[in-house]
């Protein structure tokens, strides 16, 4: 998404077994930790894409605009998320970053 290798919010809540609110939460609560580029705040219109690209996905379903997390802003956010999953999701994703990185 704009270039950029991104995950968003709803998958990272799921591998982190908590909610998308909670993702929200913990940014919020955390704001200072999530400097620009961090974060991809996705537009109307990158939704309507996505829903139309992966229309099996629960993006329909979403009352907010989703957020997309970079590389770096899922490292940021795992130093917040401590439960075991969430810990255990992050080091998986880090993982297939770096996977993504050398191919």
């Amino acid at each position: 998404m704009r270039e950029e290798k991104v995950i968003l919010d709803s998958d990272v809540a799921k591998l982190s077994g908590v909610e998308t609110r909670d993702i929200y939460k913990a940014v919020k609560n955390n704001a200072a930790k999530f400097p620009h580029g961090y974060i991809i705040k996705i537009t109307k219109e990158e939704l309507k894409n996505l829903r139309w690209k992966f229309s099996t996905t629960n993006l329909s379903k979403t009352r907010v605009l989703p957020k997309a997390f970079t590389e770096k802003g899922l490292y940021m956010l795992a130093t917040i998320l401590k439960s075991k999953q969430a810990v255990e999701a992050t080091i998986a994703i880090i993982e297939t970053f770096a996977k993504i990185r050398e191919l």
